[in-house]
């Protein structure tokens, strides 16, 4: 007889929504079902349902879990800043492959099912960061530092970007006649777009 392993909540949550997030990365939302968590990690889909409750209620849990995992590498990025300037290479990477995991997909299945951000400002460290590298750079060149306003609208463009990226990157580039080869130019693109932004105008 299999003695079951009785595991402590959250850990069971960890557990099932790290197994989600595997699925989603190698299948997109349609890859993240019950039935298929629970075989990832040997758990029958009465336990899945017992602690999200809906596959709809799991689809959103696996979506601040991805929230989470990028504030995490954001706080990993503003940490860079605490030895050296503030470059926003290391942010528009980290929102890139975010996104490229499969929760750009993700947050559109949602988005059309009805579900809404309400807005968790999970950005505003980094602006407040790069706008304080920019007044810095500013004192010591001579030049005019750009307003808070800039650089918000500049992020929140650059980060639209990104969520678009995997989605339709691809067939905005051939609408210009550019092929896949050019989606690292587009990142590098958007990091001198921000670090332009930044140094700003005389």
């Amino acid at each position: 007889m299999t003695t079951r392993v009785r595991r402590d909540p959250d850990v069971a949550k960890r557990l099932i929504l790290e197994a989600a997030s595997e699925l989603l990365a190698a299948g997109g939302p349609s890859a993240v079902q019950v039935r298929a968590v629970g075989a990832a990690i040997g758990v029958s889909d009465a336990a899945i349902n017992h602690h999200f409750g809906t596959r709809d209620q799991l689809l959103e849990a696996l979506l601040r879990f991805g929230g989470a995992k990028l504030r995490a590498e954001l706080r990993a990025v503003l940490e860079t800043w605490n030895h050296g300037p503030a470059d926003p290479a290391g942010l528009v990477r980290a929102l890139h492959r975010m996104y490229a995991e499969g929760y750009a997909e993700l947050a559109l299945a949602l988005h059309r099912s009805g579900w809404r951000d309400t807005g968790s400002g999970m950005l505003n460290e980094v602006v407040d960061r790069l706008y304080t590298e920019a007044r810095r750079q500013s004192a010591t060149s001579g030049r005019r530092a750009p307003s808070r306003e800039d650089i918000q609208v500049t992020v929140a463009a650059m980060h639209q970007a990104m969520v678009m990226e995997p989605l339709f990157g691809d067939e905005f580039r051939r609408s210009v006649g550019l092929d896949g080869t050019a989606a690292d130019r587009l990142i590098d693109w958007w990091i001198q777009v921000l670090r332009t932004t930044m140094s700003c105008s005389a």
